[in-house]
């Protein structure tokens, strides 16, 4: 779960989380470093709220389902844009993943407050572009852009 990568650019920010699988103690760590990295650099608290709800889904579907994830966040004067990709058991029907309330979490994921079902949902209703790709077997990718002035507008 740490950082492996910062660049701070004219332009921007790039910045890289590693997240591990099945570690629910650490679980939102890189969601909330996220939520504050965005606050420091002054964004519109609505529009950090979308990014860290995303944020948090992106995460926690890494550490309920794959057995490592990579995080990248990039904010540019124009956007936000996280990039999740995870090594792990990948998606065999995405349409299926992304309705409200549909849930492969486990007994014990649902016993710790996991699994209702809302987290692809959630972060699409969050993103302003959500793009997702996914291999059985190897792993999914969360391409995720969330504008920073004109919000869900641009």
């Amino acid at each position: 779960m740490a950082k492996n990568r910062s660049d701070e650019r004219e332009n921007g920010l790039i910045q890289q989380f590693s997240i591990t699988g099945g570690d629910f103690y650490h679980a939102g760590h890189v969601s909330t470093q996220i939520k504050e990295i965005l606050k420091e650099l002054g964004i519109d608290p609505n529009i950090v709220r979308r990014a860290a709800i995303a944020a948090y889904e992106a995460e926690m579907n890494v550490v309920m389902y794959a057995q490592k994830g990579l995080f990248t966040l990039e904010v540019t004067p124009q956007k936000i844009h996280f990039f999740v990709e995870d090594e792990g058991q990948g998606i065999p029907d995405i349409e299926l993943a992304m309705q409200e309330g549909y849930s492969t979490a486990t007994p014990e994921m649902r016993e710790m407050g996991f699994g209702a079902g809302m987290g692809l949902p959630n972060i699409k209703k969050n993103s302003d572009i959500f793009k997702i790709t996914s291999e059985v077997g190897k792993g999914t990718v969360l391409d995720i852009i969330i504008f920073i002035n004109q919000g869900k507008n641009q």
